[in-house]
């Protein structure tokens, strides 16, 4: 019976898709997937995520449903602005801003694990070279984190799954 480090159960608990994700990139490596995630969780695990006013709310709410529109008659544009509006979002949350997307994304992923990788699949697609269904599974991935970030709560950890279920219309 091999022991494993204390953190690995708690880490893949607390990450869940994202830690598999890292754990694939770091060629199958635990430990090293590990330690990448203990990293992040020293950095950004204190990040105190600031309330959104009821003012900020509706003026997320009102761009992500004109991105939805958007898709329609521009599917590029729409994953350019889902984008930017989850930077914009995640930034005014009290996440790292500026153009370090990998800096943004690994802080989500300590608050916002289960979601977190819609936004990643949104920021590849918007440069081309998928297909508009590869778009639209995309936005509605990242329809997860949108909603955990204008809830004000963690996602997938606090909330549950919920939103998925709503995003998808089965509830």
């Amino acid at each position: 019976l091999r022991k494993r480090p204390a953190g690995g159960r708690g880490l893949r608990g607390r990450f869940g898709p994202e830690y598999d994700r890292v754990v694939a990139r770091h060629g199958g490596d635990t430990a090293a997937a590990e330690r990448e995630l203990g990293d992040r969780v020293k950095r950004h695990g204190r990040l105190d995520e600031r309330p959104l006013t009821e003012e900020a709310r509706a003026r997320y709410a009102a761009r992500w449903a004109s991105a939805q529109e958007l898709f329609v008659e521009s599917p590029e544009r729409a994953l350019t602005e889902a984008d930017a509006l989850l930077a914009d979002l995640s930034r005014e949350r009290g996440f790292p801003g500026g153009e370090d997307f990998e800096d943004r994304t690994d802080a989500l992923s300590v608050h916002h694990a289960t979601h977190v990788d819609g936004y990643r699949r949104v920021h590849a697609a918007r440069r081309g070279g998928v297909s508009t269904e590869e778009m639209r599974e995309a936005l509605i991935e990242a329809r997860g984190l949108f909603d955990g970030l204008l809830a004000g709560g963690p996602s997938g950890r606090e909330h549950g799954n919920r939103h998925l279920v709503k995003g998808r219309g089965t509830s």
